[in-house]
């Protein structure tokens, strides 16, 4: 059975573009019956949520945020859930906006208390 993302805490392992999430932002994930959600905040992000299912290893949730700027944006990611060696998850996602232009891929990991 896939590991449970309930109460993990991820974090990009690198930033994105200027206004998006960045190494700062921490997401709280949740997750029951095949559902999952997610609160996220920092670096340019003062709020975000994502909600979406879980089917195996593979996710597939929208998102929206509001930045620090006022402006909020909108849009639609796929993940897949990877156990790494250490024991830690790793999302590996595909996404794209559908508020506005563009689309790429990100790296997030689950954050530790050890970690910098």
């Amino acid at each position: 059975m896939p590991r449970s993302l309930d109460g993990l805490v991820l974090a990009p392992v690198a930033d994105q573009a200027p206004g998006q999430v960045g190494t700062r932002t921490r997401f709280t994930y949740h997750e029951q019956d095949g559902e999952i959600w997610a609160e996220y905040a920092g670096g340019d992000v003062v709020r975000g949520r994502l909600v979406g299912t879980r089917a195996g290893d593979r996710l597939d949730f929208r998102y929206v945020q509001l930045k620090e700027d006022g402006t909020t944006s909108s849009g639609h990611c796929v993940s897949t859930v990877v156990e790494l060696s250490d024991g830690r998850v790793r999302l590996e996602e595909t996404w794209e906006w559908e508020s506005q232009d563009g689309s790429g891929t990100s790296v997030v990991e689950q954050v530790t208390e050890h970690a910098p």
